[in-house]
């Protein structure tokens, strides 16, 4: 049964000085001081001659289950994406505990995974290798994200030449291809025309119904309210409120926007 759980999960990580004298001697000072300096601070930032530790994510415990929708809210810097990636296992941390079970995908960039030398189509194949697509199967996904990408010739030169925007419709229509457990999702999604966004609606509409579990980061709250089953309001690395969609964007709502 999809899961995730946390306990008393914090996550620092150093930011080094032009005066350290190496790496390694900083890396390992920061490393052995770390806790004593969190607890010294009472902050986030703790700062010395060598390395700056900043505490990203500070003792988080939650639990998620299947069948739950989450949304995290909070402004820039609150640690919303800090989470997700520390989900997706792109962070890690001897701090606390963080579990997660079941087959886990995210959509945390849209160029994630791809060349940019090879080109769209290559790129589409690639995957579809990568995840272990049969034959069949890579050219129903080929023609599924050509479909939905509408990057026409351009599908057949390299990414490297592509706007942002057609980097986006292609690394979007890649991401959402798989069928997860477990779908975390950045805010990213959301970038691009309006013809695109009522597109990727569409298909994301789709793919959450087969996911047991997601948990997404967006400013736009009333996808939110939409989507979520429970929402998490962060402020400084911290669980500031945890509760039901309605009870607690209305709260972030009155303090924020007054």
């Amino acid at each position: 049964m999809p899961l995730i759980r946390l306990i008393d999960y914090s996550l620092t990580y150093p930011m080094f000085h032009g005066s350290a004298r190496s790496l390694k001697k900083s890396l390992f000072k920061g490393v052995r001081n770390k806790v004593a300096d969190r607890k010294s601070a009472g902050g986030s930032i703790v700062s010395n001659s060598d390395t700056t530790v900043v505490l990203a994510l500070s003792q988080l415990t939650l639990s998620i289950e299947s069948g739950e929708r989450v949304g995290l809210i909070g402004h820039n810097g609150a640690g919303k994406s800090t989470l997700l990636r520390a989900l997706a296992g792109i962070y890690e941390s001897s701090l606390g505990v963080l579990h997660v079970e079941g087959d886990l995908h995210a959509l945390l960039s849209p160029q994630a995974g791809m060349n940019t030398d090879l080109t769209g189509r290559e790129n589409i194949r690639l995957y579809a290798r990568y995840i272990g697509l049969s034959d069949s199967a890579t050219v129903e996904l080929e023609a599924d994200v050509e479909a939905f990408a509408e990057l026409g010739a351009f599908l057949d030169l390299p990414v490297r030449l592509y706007s942002s925007g057609m980097a986006i419709r292609l690394g979007f229509g890649l991401a959402t291809a798989p069928r997860p457990e477990v779908l975390l999702m950045d805010e990213w999604f959301m970038a691009g025309d309006s013809h695109f966004q009522e597109k990727a609606r569409e298909r994301l509409t789709r793919l959450i119904e087969h996911v047991r579990i997601l948990v997404i980061t967006s400013h736009s709250l009333p996808i939110l309210r939409q989507w979520c089953t429970r929402i998490i309001w962060m402020e400084g690395g911290r669980i500031r409120m945890d509760g039901p969609p309605d009870l607690v964007i209305d709260a972030y709502k009155a303090v924020n926007h007054g």
